[in-house]
């Protein structure tokens, strides 16, 4: 609720501190005094562009202030949600909004000392006040809110709230089905290329160090001549019989028969005699080695053609894939696994488009059963704001709640009865349509011109709601506008009734009204020096009364109209006892 409402410099106003009641707050006051003027510093804390002449004459800018205490409502909660999400510091009670508006136009809004942009301002002012004259911030006037006006009604919000993160999931689903999509051509000449590249490696038929052995190949083979004569060479100086004097095979089986002899008449020289011995037999095995390692040799240009063509491929794949054949290899396998990675790609769209069509099933099931819903909450909600109309003597006005789908083939589909657009609501386009006079069409509420029609509109539609209505604080303007005193008290019955679950500040020229007020509050004009000023009292008692018999027969009144206004209040006071 709206605890203080503190203005400075706002019109003729220089300054007001008004502190308000729980219940239903009544502002009189005659014609001219500032009424109109309290309404639009209200206004302003829900974001209202301010015009050059809102700034009082003289002063360099208007200052208002809002002081709300916030209650346990579902606003209250979406409220504290968008308080932490701008950052902005508040406590548990209290919320204070303040707006200074400079001339030119330039203003600085600041919600609990952190300044703040004017959009963040009209969301905040949404979720706590409500006003119901001619007001951009007339919340009839905006055709999205009949359809939230409708689920309240209907207490559909919930099974909406489950329909929104449907369309939310589908958004996703829809999102990275568009990117896999967009992607598919880069996405095709990347498979191209990856088969090409594992095709290539895996031709080539690689094995770990394979290149080290190719080269050692290569080596030999381009030197095959001249290590066959180093063989040759080295084989006549341990056994050939090809070189001049005795071979080292033959010198060393010499010493080994003087050894023999040696060890006959020494034993002790035996194990010379073995070490010698072991060593010419080495010495034959590295013979024959030698001479059949001669022999093996050739010259053989076919292999050194193909060995050399073995190893430019390998170079060639470690150009491309990697520094040796185990990086090669490894490409080789990453390659694969990029390539199931792509195919899961495909499979995940296949999978993707059934999810959507799944959703979309699903969401078009959830639609009609909102639809549904609403529909029937809709004849019912006619019926009861019909009453309503009635007793604030409005028999003439016809209303009624236009619910329409529209078809698109990208929608969800009904069962069994086409496609339609959606968003996160469902499918459902909702507008209240009015006829204030027989026979005439019915029409949007935006087309209605008079401030006390669409205020008591409001009221009926109020009424009908008000215990699903979250916000907290309603204002009606002119509320009374070409009523009569006995409507007046119907009326004044409707907005007290509302009080008990909101906040009403009311503005009214109407005593029958205002015998309904839990707090009455009266706006002056009065002269000081060479300039005119606003007032705002509080009214209790006979200052109470006394205003209301100078509403009853202006500023001379009688013994008679304060008799008139003491059994006005009187009688409500009786009413609301029952």
């Amino acid at each position: 609720m709206l605890l203080e409402l503190m203005v400075r410099d706002v019109g003729i106003i220089d300054e007001i501190n008004w502190r308000l009641g729980t219940g239903l707050n009544v502002i009189t006051g005659e014609t001219g005094a500032g009424k109109s003027l309290v309404i639009d510093a209200i206004e302003a804390l829900l974001g209202a562009k301010p015009d050059e002449e809102t700034v009082r004459h003289g002063a360099d800018a208007a200052r208002i202030e809002g002081v709300f205490a916030l209650s346990q409502s579902v606003n209250a909660a979406q409220l504290r949600d968008l308080l932490a999400e701008r950052g902005i510091a508040f406590d548990e009670e209290t919320l204070v909004i303040n707006c200074e508006l400079r001339r030119q136009g330039r203003r600085v809004i600041r919600v609990n000392g952190h300044a703040v942009p004017r959009g963040v301002l009209q969301q905040i002012g949404r979720l706590l006040i409500d006003v119901h004259g001619q007001s951009e911030h007339l919340s009839l006037l905006d055709r999205k809110r009949h359809l939230d006006f409708l689920d309240s009604y209907a207490h559909t919000t919930g099974f909406r709230a489950s329909f929104a993160g449907k369309v939310a999931e589908l958004h996703q689903d829809e999102q990275e089905l568009r990117t896999l999509i967009e992607n598919e051509k880069e996405t095709a000449r990347r498979v191209e290329f990856l088969r090409f590249q594992v095709d290539e490696i895996a031709r080539a038929e690689l094995r770990e160090g394979e290149d080290e052995e190719l080269e050692r190949e290569r080596n030999i083979l381009v030197s095959a001549e001249k290590l066959k004569a180093l063989s040759y060479e080295a084989y006549q100086k341990l056994r050939g019989d090809d070189v001049p004097g005795p071979s080292a095979a033959d010198t060393l089986s010499e010493a080994v028969s003087a050894m023999k002899k040696l060890a006959e008449l020494d034993p002790g020289m035996k194990q010379p005699l073995e070490s010698l011995e072991a060593t010419l037999y080495s010495l034959e095995d590295a013979a024959r080695e030698l001479r059949a390692y001669g022999d093996r040799l050739e010259h053989d240009p076919a292999r050194l053609e193909e060995v050399e063509s073995r190893l430019e491929l390998i170079r060639d794949l470690k150009r491309k894939y990697g520094q040796g054949i185990t990086e090669v290899l490894a490409y080789r396998e990453k390659a694969s696994v990029d390539l199931e990675g792509i195919s899961h790609s495909s499979r995940r769209r296949t999978g993707l488009e059934e999810t959507r069509s799944r959703l979309k099933q699903e969401m078009g099931r959830m639609a009609d059963e909102l639809s549904r819903s609403r529909s029937q909450a809709a004849e019912q909600l006619k019926v009861e704001v019909q009453k309503e109309l009635q007793a604030l003597d409005m028999t003439m006005v016809e209303f009624d709640v236009s619910i329409e789908q529209h078809p698109a083939e990208d929608g969800i589909p009904f069962p069994g009865d086409g496609t339609y657009a959606f968003d996160s609501t469902g499918t459902d386009v909702v507008e209240f349509l009015i006829s204030t006079n027989p026979g005439e069409p019915l029409k949007p509420l935006a087309r209605i011109a008079s401030t006390g029609e669409m205020s008591r509109f409001m009221l009926a539609l109020k009424g009908v709601l008000s215990e699903v209505d979250n916000t907290p604080v309603l204002v009606f303007d002119e509320i009374d506008i070409g009523v009569g005193g006995r409507s007046g008290e119907v009326i004044g019955k409707k907005l007290w009734t509302l009080a008990r679950n909101h906040q009403i500040i009311c503005v009214t020229h109407l005593p029958q009204i205002t015998a309904f007020a839990d707090s009455h509050h009266r706006v002056r004009k009065e002269v000081s020096g060479d300039r005119t000023l606003s007032r705002l009292d509080t009214l209790d008692g006979d200052a109470r009364l006394e205003e209301m018999a100078a509403m009853l027969a202006g500023p001379d009144y009688t013994q008679t109209s304060l008799d008139g206004a003491r059994e006005l209040v009187q009688r409500a006071e009786e009413w609301k006892g029952k």
